[in-house]
């Protein structure tokens, strides 16, 4: 008996969305472990407060935003604008450890991707990456496979969102250390949010990509200068 069509269609995500899908997001923090070494990030709650930053202040503007404009260039053909939010999204990333590490885990992840399944866009923009046209950059990949398989704007962005935060709670869970079971009730709380996040995203103009905390990016910057690390940014 062949599983149900709409069953399988959320297993991919499931898969994909799963902290430990092997693209590297493991290596990175994005700025978490400056905190961390400057003891302003020591426990759940100290934590929460920095993920909640994060979600809100840098995933909405950037990547969340950048899904958006993803689906409207998809619906309109308009490749070169795709490849100008890539140009984009890339250059405003001012730490260069999360510049690299962001166009480490899109190549990871378009290539895991094609090995899972075979869709032309993603040929497409792995061709450009190659070619050293484009940068590549992880939201990107992952709009790009979610729109190849028939999600809607609103699955794309919220998964995703789930996809970043449950990385980054795993991350936590092993450094800081935070108890699993807090980690699972921080990642129970993040959700319950994420409808009305992409609301707000919903309602931001083409203007507002790539607003940013002013915090968040001095503390991704300072990750390069730290003389013991355990992240790659």
């Amino acid at each position: 008996m062949q599983i149900d069509n709409n069953i399988l269609k959320h297993l991919r995500v499931i898969q994909i969305c799963d902290s430990n899908f092997p693209v590297g997001s493991f290596n990175h923090s994005y700025g978490m472990e400056t905190y961390l070494r400057l003891k302003k990030v020591y426990d759940t709650n100290t934590f929460n407060n920095w993920l909640d930053v994060y979600l809100k202040e840098q995933f909405v503007y950037t990547d969340g935003l950048a899904i958006r404009l993803l689906y409207d260039f998809l619906e309109e053909n308009d490749m070169e604008s795709i490849y100008e939010l890539d140009r984009l999204i890339t250059v405003q990333t001012v730490a260069k450890e999360s510049r690299n590490g962001g166009k480490l885990v899109a190549s990871r992840m378009i290539k895991l991707f094609m090995d899972l399944y075979d869709l032309d866009l993603l040929k497409d923009y792995d061709k450009k990456i190659r070619k050293k046209e484009v940068f590549g950059h992880p939201a990107l990949v992952f709009g790009m496979l979610m729109y190849s398989l028939n999600f809607n704007l609103k699955e794309a962005i919220i998964y995703h969102m789930y996809s970043t935060i449950s990385t980054l709670i795993s991350n936590a869970v092993r450094t800081i250390p935070l108890g699993q079971k807090d980690g699972q009730i921080l990642l129970k709380n993040f959700s319950e949010e994420f409808v009305s996040l992409y609301e707000k995203v919903m309602n931001l103009d083409y203007d507002d990509f790539g607003a940013n905390s002013p915090g968040l990016e001095l503390s991704q910057i300072k990750h390069e200068t730290m003389e013991f690390r355990l992240f790659m940014s």
